[in-house]
């Protein structure tokens, strides 16, 4: 996007796309820039919370996040006596993580179980369906027997 040309509204929507992603590209470059911003902000290396009041990220998401850049050599923990401090160790790296959102298991999990849900709603549907046919000809039964019975008479 040329930043220059582009209209106030065309630059939030862009934002908001890049917000909306939840690729490890993206979520790494947020958490080494919240790195690099309290870093620069109180002269000294962030520990997790800093990081995660910064990004409004969970502890848990923030941890996984960390995990990930911290195999992939990106950061690294500094342990020290008031807990792990994190720094950024090779920041060219964040360009070789995948761009692509990743379908977790949770995901996965999820998309199965409406899935199957929506089986079983389909299932129960179709009982109810033949159990008012069912019920429906054992009316029509019950009356063809009764009018037989009153004819008879």
């Amino acid at each position: 996007m040329n930043y220059a040309a582009a209209s106030t509204a065309e630059i939030i929507r862009g934002a908001d796309v890049l917000m909306g992603e939840k690729s490890l590209y993206s979520e790494g470059h947020l958490f080494v820039a919240a790195i690099r911003i309290l870093e620069h902000q109180n002269g000294a290396p962030p520990d997790m919370n800093q990081i995660c009041t910064l990004i409004r990220f969970s502890n848990e998401q923030a941890g996984l996040i960390s995990r990930r850049l911290q195999e992939a050599g990106i950061v690294e923990p500094v342990s020290g006596p008031f807990g792990d401090r994190w720094v950024v160790a090779d920041h060219p790296k964040l360009e070789e993580l995948p761009r692509e959102t990743e379908v977790s298991q949770l995901d996965n999990a999820l998309k199965k179980f409406q899935s199957e849900r929506d089986k079983l709603a389909e299932k129960v549907a179709s009982i109810k369906e033949q159990q008012a046919k069912k019920k429906k000809e054992l009316f029509a039964d019950i009356e063809k027997k009764l009018k037989k019975d009153l004819s008879n008479k």
